[in-house]
């Protein structure tokens, strides 16, 4: 029996739906209270000796108990609904049993379902716009249903099938694991550890590019260059390049330039005049 003072909560509710899931959790809740082997087996416990002691009539009745303790356990987990099917049941093995052929149907039906499992599962592939993550709890969403219809399907294939239907974006790192590791031993959740690392990585250099997009153009705006038109017009100001002047004017230095020559002549240099302008750039800067 399970250890005083131990208590697990009762799987949730039956309805019809999702058979296997709430099968393996039913199963692990009545091996918890040592109730599973009665339900799974149905055999009665031996009657008593003759002349028994005290503590063999203690365990014969706690023997005979579990049974009803199973049965109760499984009518407790089942919806109205389904409590119909298995009213008549009296014993747990037998609830058990009528509630598996009905939802899990027989080996020809599982069968089935495990060969359209499998179809699934050789085409899933990871989205281009989708997470390491959000891909590998897909992925194992499948195969978990595989394996609870008693399809055997190795972690090691499960590696296979990541490194096979990832997107080229993952290429570098999947031939860096290639060198540096062995992949016939390497695990799922190292394999999803080291991809969600290089996935970090390049949306930690994404946000970086952005911010210095965003700050290029708060500079813009704020050298006063706010249209292409604008930019263009500064550019054809700046003298051409040449051997004999070691210094330049940059952008942001003409862009100024620029606003002071409209300030203080009200139209828009047609030529560039070399003098008047380094004057103003020289009392700006």
């Amino acid at each position: 029996m399970a250890s005083s003072g131990f208590s697990a909560p009762l799987p949730s509710v039956f309805t019809g739906e999702n058979y296997d899931f709430w099968a393996a959790k039913m199963k692990a809740y009545l091996r918890a209270y040592d109730l599973w082997e009665i339900t799974e087996t149905g055999i009665e416990p031996l009657p008593l000796r003759a002349n028994p002691t005290i503590a063999q009539l203690k365990q014969h009745s706690e023997e005979v108990a579990k049974k009803f303790k199973a049965l109760s356990c499984i009518q407790s987990a089942v919806s109205d609904a389904i409590f119909t099917r298995i009213i008549t049941c009296e014993t747990a093995k037998e609830a058990w049993d009528r509630l598996q052929e009905e939802f899990r149907g027989n080996a020809r039906t599982r069968q089935m379902q495990v060969l359209n499992l499998r179809r699934e599962y050789e085409t899933l592939k990871m989205k281009d716009s989708e997470a390491v993550k959000e891909y590998a709890d897909r992925l194992m969403k499948v195969v978990n249903k595989i394996r609870l219809l008693g399809d055997d399907l190795p972690d090691r294939r499960i590696v296979e099938k990541v490194l096979i239907s990832l997107p080229e974006k993952f290429e570098a790192k999947i031939s860096s694991l290639e060198d540096s590791r062995d992949l016939s031993s390497i695990t799922l959740s190292e394999l999803v550890n080291a991809l969600q690392a290089t996935e970090q990585r390049r949306l930690l250099r994404q946000e970086e590019q952005v911010e210095v997009v965003s700050e290029q153009k708060d500079l813009r705006e704020r050298q006063g260059c706010k249209t292409e038109k604008e930019r263009k017009q500064v550019r054809k100001l700046l003298p051409k390049p040449s051997p004999y002047q070691p210094k330049k004017l940059d952008l942001r230095g003409m862009a100024i330039i620029y606003r002071v020559w409209i300030a203080l002549l009200g139209e828009t240099p047609l030529l560039w005049q070399p003098s008047p302008l380094r004057d103003v750039a020289e009392l700006i800067f």
